[in-house]
């Protein structure tokens, strides 16, 4: 259950280009899972930025001197994450979680491979440790244009049975993207599910890579989210229902994570014409 809380910022630290935020959280880290992400609302009380942004969680301590914490990544990318990266010690933020669905875990050990895109591997450490909490082997690649892009490596590379880096320009690991070396990774591993967060267009070619070699993949979509609760209808994409429908649905309250051979990837920001209530299929029944 999400719950509102203020929380103070115990700790505002750089990792290459992006910062690192510790938030007290009690109440809220004890319950949360693999894919949950949180809300932030920015600038203050008085801000004129009514909108929250949200952040997948990096990390999370159930217990200690202030209870729960969680860490989140953050890149600047406009004036409300520079806002949130220019807090210190001692500040505090309203923060709403845990939000969204997790991370489906196997039932037993098996071969995973974890796939992340610049700050989108912040995600993959609690998933990599409840992986090998339950036995999976975990194979993980990790990318990004430069390597000052790269989030959190040699914490990766602890909790990796092997890891592949790889970078747009070559600073670092091996020149190209991840999808370029996935192929290789998952026939090295004998992979039986692939899961990753990153841009869409890398989660689309995961996806359409892992379905070629019949291997489930769950990918954490980025999406726009204003509300985070399913109220706003902003982060809505078609994904195929089990009953073989598409629908439009919501990013935050019936993902972030999805199978990845279930997104139409390339309809992405339309209305496929076939899906449940949009209007041509209704100007057509």
């Amino acid at each position: 259950m999400a719950q509102q809380i203020v929380s103070e910022i115990l700790d505002n630290r750089r990792v290459g280009d992006y910062h690192v935020l510790s938030l007290t959280a009690p109440g809220v880290a004890e319950t949360v899972q693999p894919g949950h992400f949180i809300t932030l609302a920015m600038g203050g009380e008085e801000s004129s930025m009514v909108l929250r942004r949200a952040f997948a969680i990096h990390q999370v301590t159930s217990r200690g001197v202030y209870g729960g914490t969680l860490d989140v990544a953050i890149a600047i990318q406009g004036r409300g994450t520079k806002w949130l990266s220019e807090r210190r010690r001692h500040d505090t933020v309203n923060l709403v979680g845990p939000l969204g669905r997790p991370f489906t875990l196997p039932k037993q050990g098996v071969s995973c491979v974890l796939v992340g895109g610049g700050y989108g591997s912040a995600p993959l450490f609690l998933l990599a440790q409840a992986l090998r909490d339950r036995g999976c082997r975990v194979d993980i690649v990790v990318g990004a244009s430069t390597e000052d892009k790269l989030f959190g490596v040699l914490d990766l590379k602890r909790l990796a049975s092997h890891l592949t880096i790889t970078t747009d320009d070559g600073s670092s690991g091996v020149r190209g993207r991840v999808t370029d070396v996935l192929d290789d990774v998952m026939e090295r591993a004998g992979a039986d599910v692939v899961y990753a967060c990153g841009p869409m267009p890398m989660l689309a070619e995961v996806a359409r890579i892992s379905t070629k070699r019949r291997v489930f993949s769950q990918c954490a979509v980025e999406e726009s989210m204003a509300c985070g609760i399913g109220v706003c209808m902003t982060c809505v994409l078609p994904v195929v229902g089990d009953d073989g429908v598409t629908r439009m649905v919501r990013s935050c309250v019936d993902g972030p994570v999805f199978r990845g051979d279930r997104v139409r990837w390339q309809e992405i920001n339309t209305i496929p014409a076939d899906a449940f209530g949009a209007p041509d299929a209704e100007e057509s029944a």
